[in-house]
């Protein structure tokens, strides 16, 4: 195949609720483009797109696939997503190298909650869309009802480019009122005919186009002026003003088609091919500095990684951009994050899992390359010359998350290393060993994301693993001054342990005075000179005031370490739950040493001791995370949403409504929100999607905190 240079090239992304018929459209325009023969289908299991296994299994697109199709002298890069939410990694991937959105709809469902999630995915990331009304031969198809829902519900302005002539089981022809046409199409594989618009249509297409018209001078004072001067505009100059409202996502041209007879696929792609921006005109990537990175093909190379996967037999395959410059089979980079050089031995323009070898690769293509010895999603591959880091895709949070027990423990290091692989492929999965909860978590973007990851594992891989509630990263501190002291004494022959500590603490909080006057119950008031003082930011979050008001050399200097040890040992480990305790103000005012048997051991195990029943009697407070969630649902739900979250101890903080969807936002206990996401589909028919984000540690009910102590046993063992 040819090298084709940043202006002969179009990126754009299939965007849709699930069922719109994304991955059918993907393989229409690869055969129009003569990069496939014959065109495969999802029930045949041989498409382009969901080529893997699992996507076979379930007949939906669970990965994003890159391919390509030649049309018009032009290559047209395609990124087909994955409709479902709990896998909308990937169309922040693509969306991070696609430079506009072609967004199905399915002309029996209009706009659904799936068409506004991704709706929302393409506001937050600026990218224009261009709408498609797809399976428009289906039994209960209607453009019009269609069209109206996208009207009422998107912020981008839809205006209808062509329109069906014979919607239904035997639609075959639509009329395009920019080129004022008919196109009938003769069989299932895009022949056309070319036609004049029948006499009943005219009168609609004429009305069609003076809205196409009039919409295209709004975005160019100078094609208004000729618009006002002429009365009408020619399809250069309506071409060329919804260049403009594309671009600044003002409009959102409607096209017709059916993906599974090859209906409307060819004008469609001669629109993004017109109409789209593309590399050179879409806003350029910025670096991590700010700094715009054009596509210019005579600047030194940089690419970016935006996708990574390990397939059998072949290993690492990495997907990229060519943000700038031209790379060459053989070039060298370097890899910005790791600073080791990279050498990109071979270089193929993809097709789904058809790999085809290409010499060169300019500014603003997409390939892919193999065997690269560190990089992974989100690297910057840069000419050493002029090293330069594109700014990273930001992916979304997690919403689920869950903890994971292997059936059988002596695979344990093998799931690791698997784990590792899949975050590889896909960074919106998250594992982590947490020591604080002895567990191994696993997060995701919902239970389906993770249910599907688990059943690939253990059909490559043989490895059987089974997700559990998983622990709750509780803290404890306390709410009042207490006082306690503890003696360590052993004596087994020769030298023995002795050690005693005299503390005193207190809540810590932002802005404290120093420690002096103390009214302790039992010994009155005390006045404290503290001598040192020490302040430790917690790895866990929150901080320890560690001071010495030793006088009189009852306890050696020598020994003040040992003694913090042993406190920072029991916050490691709080006395209530075996939380991490933070927030806490520790004064060691008094102790005694023996000259002989004192040692360190001794005073650490005091202090942990006396820490601990001093802890007890601060009025001690369990702390749980609280998260900040908020809903997205359709307004004949929330009732039924609101009422399950209260349910969940939280606390709704607003609620507003957006065209047909309310938001509800709220503050949510981690401990509650497992599984939600299941809930969530199963109350509202799987229509409303929700985000997640950590907001504070906020102290539990005493309910709550009554059952979390009665559950806990203490087991220290001194």
């Amino acid at each position: 195949m040819k090298n084709y240079s940043a202006k002969e090239i179009k990126n754009i992304v299939l965007i849709g609720a699930p069922g719109t018929g994304k991955t059918t459209l993907a393989e229409a325009m690869a055969f129009e483009g003569k990069v496939i023969d014959r065109r495969g289908s999802i029930e045949a299991n041989n498409t382009l797109s969901d080529n893997t296994d699992i996507e076979h299994e379930y007949k939906r697109s669970i990965y994003s696939t890159i391919l390509f199709t030649e049309f018009m002298d032009r290559k047209l890069n395609i990124i087909d997503c994955p409709g479902s939410d709990d896998f909308c990694g990937s169309l922040f991937s693509a969306f991070k190298v696609g430079d506009v959105g072609v967004f199905l709809f399915n002309a029996q469902n209009g706009w659904e909650v799936g068409s506004e999630i991704q709706a929302r995915y393409a506001r937050l990331l600026q990218k224009p869309v261009i709408g498609v009304v797809n399976q428009l031969d289906a039994e209960k198809a209607s453009f019009e009802a269609t069209v109206e829902s996208i009207r009422a519900s998107s912020r981008v302005k839809p205006v209808i480019v062509q329109y069906p002539v014979n919607q239904g089981p035997e639609f075959n022809a639509f009329i395009d009122v920019l080129l004022m046409k008919m196109y009938r199409f003769k069989d299932n594989d895009g022949h056309r005919e070319e036609l004049e618009i029948p006499a009943e249509e005219l009168e609609k297409a004429q009305e069609l186009n003076k809205e196409l018209v009039e919409m295209a001078a709004e975005h160019d004072e100078a094609l208004m002026e000729l618009y006002f001067d002429k009365g009408t505009l020619t399809q250069d100059d309506i071409r060329s003003g919804l260049k403009i409202g594309v671009s600044k996502r003002e409009v959102m041209p409607i096209f017709c088609t059916s993906g599974k007879r090859d209906i409307g696929t060819k004008r469609l792609m001669e629109f993004i091919i017109n109409v789209a921006p593309g590399p050179q005109k879409a806003p350029a990537f910025l670096s991590t500095e700010g700094e715009e990175i054009t596509a210019d093909e005579t600047a030194p190379a940089v690419a970016f990684v935006f996708k990574s996967q390990v397939e059998q037999h072949i290993g690492e395959i990495t997907y990229f951009r060519v943000i700038r410059g031209r790379i060459a089979e053989g070039a060298e980079l370097v890899n910005t994050r790791t600073g080791n050089k990279e050498k990109l031995s071979q270089l193929f323009a993809v097709a789904g899992k058809n790999r085809i070898k290409v010499t060169e690769l300019m500014a603003g293509d997409i390939g892919c390359t193999v065997k690269l010895k560190g990089t992974r999603t989100n690297d910057t591959l840069s000419a050493p010359s002029a090293p330069v880091t594109v700014e990273p895709i930001a992916f979304p949070e997690p919403r689920y998350r869950a903890a994971i027990k292997c059936k059988d423990q002596a695979d344990e290091e093998k799931l690791g290393k698997v784990l590792n692989d899949a975050k590889f492929e896909d960074p919106t999965i998250l594992v982590e060993y947490s020591k604080e909860l002895k567990q191994t978590i696993i997060q995701g973007q919902g239970e389906h994301h993770l249910n599907i990851l688990r059943s690939r594992i253990e059909k490559e891989n043989k490895l059987a693993y089974e997700y559990i509630a998983p622990k709750i990263p509780y803290r404890e501190t306390i709410t009042k001054v207490a006082q306690a002291d503890y003696r360590h004494k052993k004596q087994s022959g020769g030298a023995g342990q002795f050690g005693e500590v005299h503390m005193i603490i207190e809540p810590y909080y932002e802005g404290i005075g120093e420690p002096k006057n103390y009214k302790v119950p039992g010994k009155g008031d005390m006045v404290l000179n503290p001598k040192t003082k020490e302040e430790y930011d917690l790895p866990w979050g929150g901080k320890l005031q560690f001071y010495s008001a030793i006088v009189g050399g009852a306890i050696d200097a020598r020994f003040m370490p040992a003694i913090l040890k042993g406190i920072m040992e029991k916050m490691d480990e709080g006395p209530l739950t075996g939380s991490y305790a933070r927030d806490i103000r520790v004064v060691i005012y008094d102790g005694k040493m023996h000259p002989v048997d004192s040692n360190e051991i001794s005073f650490k195990l005091a202090a942990r001791n006396a820490f601990k029943e001093a802890f007890r009697n601060a009025g001690p407070k369990i702390m749980e995370p609280i998260y900040s969630v908020e809903v997205l649902v359709p307004s004949e739900y929330m009732g039924a949403v609101m009422s399950d979250l209260q349910n969940r101890r939280a606390m709704i903080a607003g609620m507003e409504s957006d065209k047909g969807f309310d938001r509800l936002n709220a503050l949510v206990p981690l401990a509650e929100l497992y599984r939600y996401s299941t809930t969530l589909s199963s109350l509202t028919s799987g229509s409303a999607t929700y985000s997640m984000k950590f907001g504070s540690y906020e102290q539990v009910p005493a309910d709550v905190q009554e059952k979390l102590l009665k559950a806990y046993t203490d087991t220290d063992d001194e």
